[in-house]
């Protein structure tokens, strides 16, 4: 079997924060997503890369952990046991 999921990054920012959002796209792929936020410090000038990498690796974390949560919940329903998934 061959699955092909895609990540999709969307960005929002403004002057002093950028946040991300993580979508899985693709054939079966599960309703999951994260959110990441970055806040530039006032004595830092502008810099929408750096606030953009880091919203992003925040959003990406944030899908993972949501993935994980999926997988135990379907692992508690099958098994009708408490799943010890660690991160």
């Amino acid at each position: 079997m061959h699955n092909h999921w895609i990540v999709d990054l969307d960005f929002d920012e403004d002057e002093d924060r950028t946040t991300c959002t993580a979508k899985l796209s693709g054939f079966s792929a599960p309703g999951a997503l994260g959110v990441g936020v970055a806040r530039r410090s006032p004595d830092d000038t502008p810099d929408s890369t750096v606030g953009e990498e880091l919203a992003a690796a925040r959003a990406c974390s944030d899908l993972a952990h949501a993935l994980i949560d999926q997988a135990a919940d379907g692992i508690q329903r099958r098994t009708h046991e408490s799943a010890h998934l660690h991160y």
